[in-house]
């Protein structure tokens, strides 16, 4: 954990003074309302009070009056249909979601998800082929394919019809397939444009139920939703926000199908209530693990069981996937070791704005976590490659401050294939252009990225003394999540704290302690901080803390823990 820049961010207090009287609700939930654009009373009672009523139409987004019909009249010949999905979370839960919608309604479907290493990324010419071959005429993309333009030119060579539901940036041209419902085209008026890729199969199973007269089985498929919607990291408010939040209470109630069950009892999680966390560093990382080290159709196989009768396959599946994530933990942190020693030791490749990162034989499954790691331990955007022969397949995650998917675009024509989002993306490029690459895209990040933009901040929400935590505001403050992208967990702020107990080692990199203000004691973890430790020994009589609040269970007792966000000693906080 390095100090961060605290940036306290400045609320009108009359504003959201107004806004505590109007609604009913905790001055501090007022405060977090209004810092986060939601002034108005309406907007602020829709954004606490989300129901499946506040999804929007889906044939507002364009083609899905196309889509529709075409899905409806392969139903009703008993047409074989195949949905072709992704290997991350969010395609695993687009492609089950989809799939199972289909078949209830009377469908003939199959799926097709890529492997990672044998069939690489995105919809391809050859996985037409092998749908074609497979009697498949109706073939559905879900979190791929806008940019499919040569497996859309094959399936129409074909006589396979293509609907292409994405939500990945389009590039100039859109694939010359039946449909393309992608809220990001930009042509579409849709109103929501930040939907996830299970997002987007939602919409289409929300407009084929409902035209079916089966929308009670809509809180079922959001379920599913949540999963990816949550693992893709995509911003929480509008539909998203809707679909998380209804999606979370139903997996912590169920009842579950018997897949879905053996997912969340083999990761410890029955019976317990599952929120964002749980999701993002529980159970998608077992999900995703499967595509990582593996095959995706473990967890498209365990997410598809619906039969009481496979409960022990079902426990099996599960179990593989809990396999395939230690196996991948460990390939991960031997991955980012190395990382870090060429970023240390190489100023070819660390004394950059941007990190490009590569070895022979790194696994292609945790390049993007290992990039993501990167970027939280420098705060510099961050490429790394796992060079293959004359081949370097590369993942990329970026700090706020820098679109890696419009830097990528500069370099367009060093790739043999690039996409993604502002955030992360993903490209090929010959090994031998590595430094070329490097080097052009840290021209561009030079020309654009000021030196403070490199500078890791921590946003102050504002300050909240020990004694004011209570259960009833931490129960207020649950009404504003579930947290994530665009509405981040509240980060508050206590000046002259007292270490009264610890720090403590824990794991050999977290600290554990017990801060006390003005006779008020609360426990506390500081994730990923064992090396600050000396620090907070020499200045235990007084601290500025940031932190959050979070709940913690511990041998059946539950309380109120604060997470640690960082620490100064007094004088420091700028």
């Amino acid at each position: 954990m390095k100090s961060l820049v605290w940036d306290h961010l400045p609320c009108n207090d009359e504003e959201s003074g107004r806004l505590a009287a109007a609604l009913g609700v905790h001055p501090i939930v007022a405060r977090l309302l209004c810092l986060r654009g939601l002034a108005d009373a309406a907007a602020a009672d829709r954004f606490l009070n989300p129901s499946l009523d506040h999804l929007h139409d889906p044939f507002r987004l364009a083609d899905m009056d196309r889509a529709v019909a075409r899905l409806e009249e392969a139903i009703a010949r008993r047409e074989r249909i195949a949905i072709h999905g992704d290997y991350d979370v969010d395609g695993i839960t687009s492609t089950v979601m989809l799939r199972r919608a289909l078949e209830l309604l009377g469908g003939e479907v199959v799926h097709f998800i890529p492997e990672r290493l044998r069939d690489g990324y995105g919809l391809q010419p050859s996985a037409i082929d092998r749908l074609h071959a497979e009697g498949v005429r109706l073939v559905v993309s879900v979190d791929c394919g806008i940019r499919g333009t040569e497996a859309a030119l094959r399936a129409r060579d074909l006589g396979v019809d293509l609907i292409v539901t994405d939500h990945h940036e389009p590039d100039g041209t859109l694939p010359a397939a039946l449909a393309v419902i992608n809220p990001k085209r930009h042509d579409c008026s849709y109103p929501d444009k930040n939907l996830a890729g299970v997002g987007v199969a939602l919409k289409v199973v929300q407009a084929l139920i409902g035209r079916a007269g089966k929308t009670k089985w809509l809180p079922s498929f959001v379920k599913i939703a949540a999963l990816g919607t949550l693992a893709d990291v995509v911003p929480l408010v509008g539909e998203n926000r809707v679909i998380a939040r209804l999606g979370l209470a139903a997996l912590s109630s169920g009842p579950h199908t018997v897949g879905l069950r053996a997912l969340l009892e083999g990761s410890g999680l029955g019976g317990r209530r599952i929120d964002s966390y749980e999701v993002a560093f529980i159970l998608a990382p077992r999900v995703n693990a499967a595509g990582r080290m593996s095959t995706p159709d473990i967890a498209t196989r365990l997410l598809l069981a619906t039969d009481e009768a496979m409960g022990e396959e079902a426990r099996g599946l599960a179990q593989q996937l809990n396999d395939e994530n230690a196996r991948r933990q460990q390939e991960e942190a031997d991955l980012v070791a190395s990382a870090r020693t060429a970023i240390d030791t190489d100023p070819a490749v660390g004394a950059h704005n941007v990190l490009v990162v590569g070895g022979a034989g790194w696994h292609r499954g945790v390049i993007g976590i290992a990039a993501s790691k990167l970027v939280d331990a420098y705060h510099k955007p961050s490429i790394v490659l796992s060079v293959d022969g004359e081949l370097a397949h590369g993942s990329c995650r970026s700090i706020p401050e820098f679109d890696m998917l419009g830097a990528l675009e500069r370099c367009a024509d060093v790739f043999l294939r690039f996409g993604g989002h502002h955030q992360a993306a993903g490209l090929t490029m010959e090994a031998a252009r590595v430094p070329e690459f490097r080097a052009r895209i840290n021209a561009y990040a030079d020309a654009i990225l000021e030196p403070d933009q490199l500078r890791p901040r921590l946003k102050i929400d504002g300050p909240l003394s020990l004694r004011a935590i209570t259960p009833d505001l931490m129960q207020a403050l649950d009404r504003l999540g579930p947290f994530g992208m665009a509405n981040p967990r509240p980060v508050f702020h206590a000046a002259g704290v007292e270490i009264v107990d610890g720090p403590r080692t824990l794991k050999a990199r977290h600290l554990k302690m017990t801060f006390c203000q003005d006779g008020r004691r609360m426990r506390a973890i500081a994730w990923r901080a064992a090396e600050r430790a000396e620090f907070l020994t020499r200045n235990r009589a007084s601290l500025d803390l940031a932190f959050s609040l979070e709940r913690s269970e511990y041998q059946g007792e539950t309380y109120l823990e604060l997470r640690v966000a960082d620490f100064k000693a007094p004088g420091e906080v700028e």
